[in-house]
C-alpha cells in the first residue's frame, strides 16, 4: 500500500527525551503500513544518532534516517520534504508526545478539507511538567479552545500537517533561515498562495522548558531569530502585540477560561509569564537589530 503521510523528525541533542518520542510514534492507531518516518539528525553531538538507529530497525513502519553536521531547521525540513513518499507531512520535535490518534485525526481532517494547506493541532498538558512548562502548554489550550476550524495565527511546525503539495509549490522551506522562523515563513508564503490555514482536534504535548531560566534562553533565542525574518517581511507579526505590557494583558484575558480548563490555581501566573517571556522576546529582537547595524 503506498504512503499516505510523512512524519518529520529533525532532532538535534535530543538523547533524553528522544525515547519517548519514538515510541509515542509507534503507539499511533492510523495504519502503520500507510505511515513513513523520516528522521533527520542536525549535527548532534550526543547520542541520539544511534538511539534513532536501534528504534529504526525494530519499527514497523518505513524508515529513512538522515544524519549531516549541523545545517539548522531549513535545510533540515527540506532533507524530509525532498525524500517524502507521503500527500502530507507531519511535524513532530525532539521533546514532544503525540496522542496516538494524532496521526489518524491529522490526516481525516485534512482529507476533509483539501482547501487547507496546513493544520495545527491542539497543545495539551505534558505528563509531569514543572509550573512553568504547564503554564506555556495552558497558555497554548487556550488559544486552541476556540472551536473554528481555520486558524487566524500562523502555526508552528510542532504538531502540525502539512500538504505536501502545498510545501512544493512554494518551493520549500527557506534554506538560509537555519535558526528559527523557518516554520513561519513557510506558512506565511503557504498563506500567501491562497491556501487556508487550519485547526483541528489532534491533540500532542510538548515538554517545554522546565525553568524560568531555560523559557528565558528559549524566547530570547526566538526573538534574536525572528529579527532577520522580520527584516524581509514586516507583516508577518506586529511588534507592538509582541511587548511585555501587551502580553500581560493577553495573560490576564486567558487566565478564566484557563482557570475553568485545567481547575488549577497556578494559572493566576499566567500574566506575569506571558510578561516574563516577551520581555525575554524583547530582548532578542533588540540584539537581533543591533547585529544587523553592520548588515545594511
Amino acid at each position: 500500500m503506498a504512503v499516505i503521510v510523512t512524519i518529520g523528525v529533525c532532532i538535534r541533542n535530543n538523547e533524553a527525551t528522544l525515547p519517548e518520542v519514538i515510541n509515542s510514534i509507534i503507539d499511533q492507531d492510523f495504519p502503520h503500513e500507510l505511515i513513513e518516518v523520516i528522521f533527520v539528525d542536525d549535527g548532534s553531538e550526543d547520542s541520539s544518532s544511534s538511539i534513532v538507529k536501534s528504534y529504526a530497525i525494530a519499527m514497523d513502519m518505513s524508515v529513512k534516517v538522515f544524519h549531516h553536521e549541523w545545517m539548522g531547521l531549513g535545510p533540515s525540513r527540506n532533507i524530509v520534504l525532498d525524500n517524502t513518499s507521503g500527500h502530507y507531512i507531519i511535524w513532530v520535535d525532539g521533546d514532544m508526545m503525540l496522542r496516538k490518534d494524532h496521526v489518524r485525526r491529522q490526516v481525516e481532517f485534512m482529507e476533509a478539507h483539501p482547501e487547507i494547506g496546513i493544520a495545527g493541532g491542539k497543545r495539551g498538558i505534558f505528563p509531569a511538567g514543572s509550573l512553568i512548562a504547564d503554564l506555556e502548554n495552558v497558555s497554548f489550550m487556550v488559544y486552541d479552545s476556540d472551536k473554528d476550524i481555520s486558524d487566524k495565527r500562523l502555526p508552528g511546525t510542532g504538531g502540525t500537517i502539512f500538504r505536501v503539495s502545498a510545501l512544493k509549490q512554494i518551493g520549500g522551506f527557506d534554506p538560509a533561515i537555519r535558526g528559527v522562523g523557518e516554520d513561519l515563513d513557510a506558512a506565511y508564503r503557504i498563506k500567501a498562495a491562497r491556501w487556508m490555514v487550519g485547526k483541528s482536534d489532534a491533540v500532542f504535548f510538548e515538554r517545554g522548558r522546565q525553568t524560568w531560566q531555560g523559557l528565558w534562553r528559549q524566547y530570547l533565542w526566538h526573538g534574536y531569530g525572528l529579527r532577520r525574518l522580520y527584516r524581509r517581511n514586516s507583516s508577518l507579526f506586529s511588534i507592538a502585540k509582541m511587548t511585555p505590557i501587551a502580553a500581560f494583558f493577553v495573560g490576564l484575558l486567558r487566565m478564566p477560561n484557563a482557570y475553568r480548563m485545567v481547575r488549577r490555581r497556578s494559572v493566576i501566573l499566567l500574566p506575569f509569564h506571558f510578561a516574563f517571556k516577551m520581555m525575554a522576546w524583547c530582548f532578542g529582537f533588540a540584539n537581533g537589530k543591533l547585529s544587523d547595524v553592520g548588515l545594511e
